[in-house]
């Protein structure tokens, strides 16, 4: 028999045995935000085009040839989310944070949608890890989150990044080099892609970033920004550089790193890894200290970055970084007739109460089906419960890795459970030669 359909080009299913792969990263990636006091935001999937039309660009290749835009039935135009920092940026607008205490700082973990050639570490369904931070114009706020992207990579023991770094400066200072990027590419532009021709008069640093390659050797020779920046900027990146080598985090100027809308200023920066191919750049941000005004709001200096999971999960992977092993269940009961189904079940709820994880068959098959069934899905312990085992009160728990069977009333099973499994611990601790610590296996230090 066919399927119905199949899953659309350029998006992937997560089963069940990867996917305690991608909750690691997203809860790593949480939960070190939440150290440098980030809290997670959660926006709609969707939102009115003319958002990412003011917040990502209309002359940028994500507005003009990648959204997924429609008409709802109201007539209203409406787009799924490129990226996160658009709709973050409306609602911290709408709802109210910018009166709130300053900076507000916010993270995200989000899927994002872009009709674009699908490729390894690319996909038309792809999903960020990103952070926004409102209200800061110190350099310290640009380390910070350089600091915060560069902690989540340690902690999940990703090699061989580098990190490079650029401004781009203000308004002001960047007039005088659109002037000399325009003077420089007119004197070749017949060389120029036909994108870049248009690019030349609305929007020259979009040239830098072309990935023709004509005009990428064109602009090899191309005037730098970090030559036009205004004393101000200039002093603004010589604290980011400052900052980022007290923390002992390496970096590199590249001043090819640009954004070429008017609304990002100062610092933009990139993680990169020759591991992954083209898809090298894990991670991208910078300041934006226009875009709050132009979703009409108030001029507030704000900042952030976008992380690529499916490019990190790709990176993780090609350098055989560890992932923590999917947790077993700790129990699963074989029962064996009405009365002990029923006993399997007051047992599980006991079990689970107390916060173990207990399985049973579902299909209420044979005893070898169900040890079968049970040994696929690596419980810890077995339990074999029949009308023997009700009547006396009492039943053997195996351990599955050791083939050990322990004799355990059935009356009192979770806390001679919880001794059993006590036991265990103390003995693969004393077996490893480890030093045995209470306030690891219980969780508050205390011996007693």
């Amino acid at each position: 028999m066919a399927l119905v359909t199949k899953a659309i080009k350029g998006t992937k299913d997560v089963l069940p045995k990867d996917v305690y792969k991608n909750q690691y990263i997203e809860a790593t990636c949480l939960g070190v935000a939440e150290q440098f006091g980030y809290k997670e935001i959660r926006t709609p999937v969707f939102e009115h085009t003319e958002l990412f039309q003011r917040g990502v660009g209309d002359t940028t290749d994500v507005v003009q040839k990648e959204m997924y835009t429609f008409d709802d039935k109201g007539g209203r135009s409406i787009t799924l989310r490129p990226e996160g920092t658009a709709g973050a940026v409306r609602s911290y607008l709408e709802n109210g944070l910018c009166n709130e205490a300053l900076p507000q700082k916010v993270c995200y973990n989000t899927s994002c949608y872009r009709y674009e050639k699908p490729q390894a570490g690319r996909l038309r369904e792809f999903h960020q890890f990103g952070i926004e931070c409102f209200g800061s114009a110190s350099p310290l706020a640009d380390a910070e989150i350089i600091a915060l992207a560069k902690t989540i990579f340690d902690n999940l023991e990703v090699k061989d990044l580098s990190l490079e770094i650029n401004s781009i400066g203000c308004p002001s200072c960047r007039a005088e080099y659109h002037k000399a990027l325009k003077e420089y590419f007119n004197a070749r532009k017949d060389e120029l892609c036909d994108t870049c021709k248009d690019r030349l008069e609305r929007n020259p640093m979009r040239i830098l970033d072309c990935k023709s390659p004509v005009c990428s050797e064109i602009a090899n020779d191309a005037p730098v920004m970090l030559d036009y920046l205004c004393d101000e900027c200039k002093k603004h990146f010589d604290k980011v550089q400052e900052y980022l080598k007290a923390q002992s985090i390496e970096f590199n100027i590249n001043p090819k790193i640009v954004r070429g809308l008017d609304y990002y200023t100062k610092t933009v920066f990139e993680f990169v890894s020759s591991s992954i191919g083209a898809q090298g750049t894990v991670c991208g941000g910078g300041r934006y200290d226009g875009l709050v005004e132009e979703l009409g709001g108030q001029k507030t200096a704000s900042l952030g970055f976008g992380m690529g999971l499916e490019r990190l999960m790709l990176l993780m992977e090609a350098q055989n970084c560890p992932f923590p092993e999917p947790q077993a269940a700790d129990l699963f009961i074989v029962a064996l007739g009405d009365k002990a189904v029923l006993k399997a079940l007051e047992i599980s709820k006991d079990m689970r109460a107390e916060g173990f994880g207990c399985l049973m068959d579902l299909n209420q098959r044979s005893v070898r089906a169900q040890m079968k069934y049970a040994d696929k899905l690596g419980a810890k312990f077995n339990l074999v419960i029949g009308d023997n085992e009700v009547e006396s009160g009492c039943a053997k728990l195996k351990n599955m890795s050791t083939g050990e069977e322990t004799e355990i009333q059935l009356e009192t099973f979770v806390n001679g459970f919880y001794n059993i499994s006590l036991a265990e611990q103390l003995a693969d601790l004393e077996i490893n030669g480890e030093e045995f610590d209470f306030g690891t296996l219980f969780g508050n230090g205390n011996e007693e």
